[in-house]
C-alpha cells in the first residue's frame, strides 16, 4: 500500500458511540490478512526480559483490547501510546510495542477499531477502507487514547507524567490529532500520517487545520516518493508548524515510498526505518519521554 485517503466516505455520525455493539472483543494472532505473505525482512522481537501481551482498557462504553509491553524489572517508566495503521494491532505493530519495551518504556497500542470490526480477518485493503477505516469517527478514537492514558496513569509500572505518542499511516494521522486534543503530551511521532482531505460528519478537520491550535512538540516522518500524501502537503505542514511557538520538526526522506517502516511488507525502506527510529527515540528524550 503506497498510501490511502482516511477521509473518503461522508457518514452519519452516531448519536452515542455506546449504541453500537464491540464487534472485536480480542487480539488476533500473527499478522493481517492482507499483508500476507510478510517479507523476509521482517524484524521479530523477544519478549525476553519484558513482560508483554494483551490487556483490556476500559473506555466509556465496555472495554476494549491491547497490546501492552515493559521492562520486567525496574520502572515506573515512560509510557508511549502507539497507535497501529490501518491493519490494526496485529503482530507488526505489536513488535513495535515490544522494540519500544526493550529501550526502557511502557507502550501501549489500543485495538482502535474494536466497535467496527477485525482488519486483520480482510484480505483485501480497499475492503478494510471502506467497511472499517471509514466508519471510525476521530472524537471517538481521542476518547479512547484518553481512556488509554487514564488506564497507563493507574498501572504502577508506568509513569504517565513523561507521556508520548507515535503512529503509522492512519494512526500517524491520529497521532497529529491527539498532539492537538491532549496537551499533556510531552511529545509525539507521527510516521507518514495522512495531512490533508475533505472533513466530513465523522472527520471533521483535517491535519492542516488541526495544527494551528497544536501545543505539543511533533516529529513528522514521511516519504518523498509516497502516493497517497503529496509532498506539497508535507511542505504547507511545515509551514503551518513554522507559525507555531514550540518546537516542531518534519523529516522527508528522498525516494521513500509510504510504510518506509513497515518491516513485513514491500514498502520497507531499512535505512530510513533505522533513521527514523533513531529519531524518535531521540526526540523523546529530548522533550522528557524518556
Amino acid at each position: 500500500m503506497e498510501g490511502f485517503d482516511s477521509q473518503q466516505e461522508s457518514l452519519t455520525p452516531p448519536t452515542h458511540f455506546s449504541r453500537r455493539g464491540f464487534v472485536v472483543t480480542g487480539l488476533a494472532a500473527g499478522f493481517a490478512l492482507a499483508v500476507q505473505p510478510v517479507s523476509a525482512e521482517t524484524i521479530i522481537t523477544d519478549s525476553n526480559g519484558l513482560i508483554a501481551g494483551e490487556v483490556k482498557i476500559p473506555v466509556t462504553d465496555g472495554e476494549i483490547p491491547a497490546y501492552r509491553a515493559m521492562p520486567a524489572a525496574g520502572g515506573p517508566f515512560a509510557t508511549i501510546i502507539v497507535i497501529h495503521e490501518i491493519f490494526g494491532v496485529h503482530e507488526h505493530i505489536r513488535d513495535l510495542c515490544r522494540r519500544l519495551a526493550k529501550a526502557g518504556y511502557f507502550a501501549a497500542a489500543p485495538a482502535l477499531y474494536a466497535r467496527q470490526g477485525d482488519p486483520s480477518k480482510l484480505g483485501d485493503i480497499s475492503d478494510i477502507l471502506k467497511t472499517i477505516v471509514a466508519k471510525v469517527p476521530d472524537a471517538e478514537v481521542a476518547a479512547d487514547l484518553d481512556a488509554t492514558v487514564a488506564w497507563a496513569q493507574a498501572q504502577k509500572q508506568a509513569d504517565t507524567a513523561r507521556l508520548g505518542v507515535t503512529g503509522f499511516c492512519w494512526g500517524g494521522r491520529q497521532t497529529w490529532l491527539y498532539a492537538v486534543h491532549n496537551p499533556r503530551l510531552k511529545a509525539a511521532v507521527a510516521w507518514y500520517g495522512p495531512l490533508a482531505g475533505s472533513p466530513d460528519a465523522l472527520r471533521p478537520e483535517s491535519v492542516l487545520e488541526a495544527v494551528k491550535a497544536l501545543k505539543v512538540p511533533v516529529l513528522g516522518l514521511y516519504g518523498a516518493a509516497d502516493q497517497g500524501i503529496p509532498v506539497r502537503d508535507v511542505e504547507a505542514l511545515k509551514a503551518e508548524l513554522a507559525a507555531l511557538p514550540q518546537p516542531c520538526d518534519i523529516v522527508l526522506y528522498p525516494d521513500t515510498p509510504h510504510g518506509f517502516n513497515a518491516d513485513y511488507r514491500p514498502s520497507y525502506r531499512p535505512a530510513a526505518a533505522k533513521d527514523g527510529w533513531q529519531r524518535m527515540l531521540a526526540w523523546f528524550r529530548q522533550h522528557g519521554v524518556g
